[in-house]
């Protein structure tokens, strides 16, 4: 029968083993909740970009638009004065 000391020995790495394996284990688990919570935050930034990037395009396309408009309202108005000077020329 084995001595007292060699049973508490025994106990002892018994008792360490498991503990690494059960170590082991959770250190698996975080990593794999890690990689998940990581991928989520990928994801979610992504979406950020994503959604920043389309309100500076937005922003550009409104801006473009409104030079449209103002470009086109130039554009009439200097029709109405180019016709109103050949009238002027006519008359004279």
């Amino acid at each position: 029968m084995a001595s007292r000391a060699e049973r508490f020995k025994q106990a002892a790495v018994k008792a360490a083993r498991t503990a690494r394996k059960w170590a082991q284990n959770a250190a698996r688990e975080a990593d794999r909740l890690l990689k998940e919570a990581q991928k989520r935050a990928k994801t979610d930034e992504r979406q950020r970009r994503i959604k920043a990037a389309l309100r500076r395009t937005g922003q550009v396309l409104k801006a473009a638009g409104r030079a449209a408009i103002v470009a086109g309202v130039a554009a009439g108005i200097a029709s109405a004065r180019a016709e109103n000077r050949k009238l002027k020329k006519k008359k004279r």
